[in-house]
């Protein structure tokens, strides 16, 4: 009953229940456009390119099968999400991009701004690159520069279609927007995956006892991810009062909230962006004149379809790209700094420098164990489809229950915050 009386409460709330209709009416929007097929493309051999291949496999499912279908949503937001990882580390680089990001809103917006401008041409750019691949691989058939310059157009277009959905679903929906969209999309995908183990189990019934350890490790996965996504280290901190009336001073104990997983899955974004390069060029030269060309994109294609090969790079890369996002979003010196200025202090350690250097061992610790936990998480699939080849054909790995689980636990503490503002409201 508890759930049944929950889920009344939220329609109760007429902004609440205005926000997830909103949201609900704009993913059934994305999901049209993701079905609608652009012209010039052999479905069949698309889809067995991609499952033959872990790379372009990956940013299908990240898509929601749309890059399978050669659909208007062939891009998704990736052009979008790789222009706010690009200012985020402009940010660090580029002085004025630094103070304008410490302008508080109008700096954060500013940046928005130039983040949506910059989607555009990526959005070009990395479509034409992503069609180039697919025609060099005869599963797409583009036969003069004004058919390339339109379907260009039309995908450009939908991503920013789809960019501004997202930023809807921000501001007047439920959620992050973006996120939003690539866990729709990677769940549209679960359809296709169940499909994909009943016909591995109904053509070999042996395999039914790795089915359902492969079912098992898929919901401890879920547990984990959870428990380290909530999962935070707690700094006391004392806060000095003083009342002027009877001229007496007394402590607040409070606590400076670390997670464990600060960086969310951006590194695992930045190390697929990284591993798609060798991938795609790959790709591109395995048809080139030059035997010596041609010899080692075949070379970097097999490595990279290697579960094992792929398994460790990405490993080292989301360890390496964990410990720089976290530098560049959780800074201890600033920390202290702002301690210092509110009058605040970690009990046993002197304000300034070394408060700076406490936080930063206790970060560079727990940073450790959340770089360790997010590689392993985005490897596990690749091992046990190497292990087990029959489920290859399986899309659903860590990265995608990471995304989806993420995108849940922030859901539900919007939905809780709006139901305590209601409750609040009624009591003032």
């Amino acid at each position: 009953m508890q759930p049944l009386k929950s889920l009344s409460l939220i329609f109760l709330n007429k902004d609440l229940r205005r926000r997830i209709l909103i949201t609900v009416a704009l993913i059934i929007i994305f999901r049209l456009i993701a079905q609608i097929p652009l012209p010039h493309v052999d479905i069949a051999g698309l889809r067995m390119f991609f499952e033959q291949n872990q790379v372009f496999g990956l940013l299908d499912m990240f898509s929601g099968g749309a890059v399978g279908r050669f659909s208007l949503a062939l891009l998704g937001v990736g052009p979008y999400i790789t222009a706010s990882i690009a200012f985020q580390l402009l940010t660090m680089l580029i002085p004025q991009l630094e103070a304008l990001q410490k302008e508080g809103e109008y700096g954060r917006r500013k940046i928005n701004q130039y983040t949506r401008l910059a989607s555009v041409p990526l959005a070009f750019i990395e479509g034409y690159g992503l069609i180039k691949l697919l025609v060099s691989q005869n599963v797409v058939r583009i036969e003069n520069n004004w058919d390339m310059f339109m379907v260009l157009s039309i995908v450009t277009a939908s991503s920013v279609l789809l960019m501004w959905l997202g930023e809807i679903i921000s501001e007047k929906g439920i959620g992050n927007g973006v996120s939003m969209i690539i866990a729709i999309g990677i769940i549209a995908g679960l359809p296709q995956s169940i499909q994909s183990l009943v016909q591995v189990v109904a053509g070999n019934p042996t395999q039914i006892f790795m089915a359902c350890i492969y079912g098992l490790i898929i919901l401890a996965m879920i547990v984990v991810i959870i428990w380290v996504t909530l999962a935070e280290r707690r700094i006391q901190v004392t806060y000095a009062r003083r009342v002027a009336s009877s001229r007496t001073a007394s402590n607040v104990e409070s606590y400076l909230p670390l997670k464990i997983n600060a960086a969310g899955v951006i590194p695992i974004i930045f190390a697929t962006s990284i591993l798609v390069i060798p991938g795609f060029l790959a790709q591109l030269f395995a048809d080139a004149r030059s035997d010596w060309l041609r010899s080692v994109a075949n070379t970097v294609s097999s490595l990279i379809n290697n579960n094992y090969v792929y398994a460790s790079l990405f490993f080292v890369l989301i360890v390496a790209f964990t410990f720089f996002y976290v530098s560049i979003i959780v800074k201890p010196q600033q920390i202290a700094e702002n301690l210092q200025k509110q009058g605040s202090f970690v009990p046993g350690v002197r304000p300034g420098k070394e408060t700076a250097n406490y936080i930063h061992t206790i970060l560079y610790r727990i940073t450790s164990t959340g770089a360790l936990f997010l590689a392993l998480i985005a490897i596990v699939p690749y091992l046990l489809q190497a292990t087990t080849p029959e489920f290859r054909t399986i899309a659903l790995g860590g990265t995608g229950i990471l995304i989806i689980v993420s995108v849940a636990i922030e859901i539900m503490n919007q939905i809780k915050s709006q139901m305590a503002t209601q409750t609040y409201d009624k009591f003032i």
